[in-house]
């Protein structure tokens, strides 16, 4: 991954995040000025290619993008730009933007849909859950990925709004929810498995209650801007829960401080920590206030793919915090029908599901409190600590914690 200064010494420029002070927000767009205009940066060449796309002529490239919510400014700078930043008394922190690349599943193939309930939905007891009469109701969960079939029947009433973000960044609007993934259906699989409604009385989703925020923000252009996008616009519709399941390889800090902000707006977030196998992970799914999600398989043993790693700090040393039902996944395809694919990604919304279900049970649950609830249902049983940290999570055990 590049530094800032990396970037400087390059290429004369960089892409960076600058965060503000939390009193500082409504200055957030006084420090456009200190931005620059670049073509040859991610933003100001994703801009370029938009602009076109969208038949625009002699267009110039973007400079910046402005995020409200999160009370951040992204965008492309100079020496003389960055030292300003560094030196504006609204901006508490300027940190390198690496590029996203989505978590793409180790393994797939179109699938049938065989039982009342997929796999990971019976060993996690979700139907126990169910029984209680509890199914996300009302729970708000930001689905940031490639996009989702709106028009499968899995997901018929499931998406509250959906939000395309264009190559630079910027929403599109009067779009109708699609998925941009023609290889997976990455996007429609982890969608359905969140907030699925049945089809013929079978089951995928593990929260058919939930209100899905959904956005495509990957792949192509410029990731970090659109990323930046989907969660601004998440934290604006009131989202309790993000599901996510991209990353930037290794331990990047570049987002640290967009998942505190993210828990300082009461939401969730859980990431999927990478297909890459053992000495490895993604960030922001390796941080430590990211609730973060490895795979395990049927046979109750961890994913030969699923990413683990040991860091030297004093809070969360060990990544994934736990491990879900992430080996051939039973989910929605794009165009109706179902695939299985295998990955950490799988794993992620069946947690995110889970967190519904927790919040319908006791809506008053803060950030913590529901994220404790999750880790303290977690059992290893035969599996090696350091792959699966606390280990499998568990619906029911992860209820009594909140509702006994």
């Amino acid at each position: 991954m590049t530094s800032i200064a990396q970037n400087m010494s390059a290429i004369g420029f960089a892409p960076v995040i600058a965060i503000l002070h939390k009193e500082q927000k409504s200055e957030i767009r006084s420090l456009r000025s200190n931005f620059s205009a670049q073509a040859g940066s991610p933003l100001g060449g994703a801009s370029l290619v938009a602009a076109r796309l969208a038949g625009a002529q002699d267009v110039d490239p973007a400079q910046v993008r402005v995020y409200p919510n999160l009370g951040i400014v992204y965008g492309t700078v100079d020496a003389s730009g960055l030292a300003a930043l560094k030196e504006d008394p609204a901006v508490r922190k300027v940190n390198a933007a690496n590029p996203f690349s989505l978590i793409r599943p180790v393994s797939g193939a179109d699938s049938t849909l065989v039982g009342q309930h997929t796999w990971g939905l019976e060993a996690m007891h979700v139907p126990e859950i169910w029984a209680k009469g509890l199914t996300g109701a009302g729970v708000k969960v930001a689905h940031l990925d490639t996009g989702v079939d709106g028009e499968h029947p899995a997901l018929d009433g499931a998406i509250a709004e959906f939000a395309q973000f264009d190559l630079a960044g910027r929403i599109i609007p009067g779009v109708v929810a699609t998925d941009s993934d023609q290889r997976d259906g990455h996007g429609t699989h982890t969608a359905a498995t969140i907030a699925g409604r049945a089809v013929r009385d079978r089951h995928v989703g593990v929260a058919p209650g939930a209100e899905l925020y959904s956005a495509m923000v990957i792949e192509g252009g410029d990731a970090v801007a659109r990323i930046l996008g989907g969660m601004d616009w998440a934290v604006g519709q009131g989202v309790r829960i993000l599901s996510m399941s991209l990353g930037i390889r290794g331990l990047v800090a570049d987002f640290l401080d967009i998942v505190d902000i993210l828990r300082d707006n009461g939401v969730l977030p859980v990431i999927a920590v990478g297909n890459e196998g053992p000495g490895t992970s993604r960030s922001p799914g390796n941080y430590p206030k990211a609730l973060s999600v490895g795979a395990y398989g049927m046979d109750g043993a961890v994913a030969d793919f699923s990413s683990s790693q040991r860091f030297k700090r004093r809070s969360q040393p060990l990544a994934p915090d736990l491990v879900a039902p992430g080996v051939d996944v039973v989910s929605a395809r794009p165009g109706g029908g179902w695939r299985t694919l295998s990955g950490s990604s799988m794993a992620t919304p069946h947690v995110a599901g889970l967190a519904a279900l927790l919040l319908e049970a006791k809506p008053e649950l803060t950030v913590f409190t529901l994220e404790r609830a999750i880790f303290s249902s977690a059992q290893r049983g035969t599996m090696d600590l350091e792959r699966v940290n606390r280990g499998a999570v568990d619906g029911l055990r992860a209820l009594a914690a909140v509702a006994p």
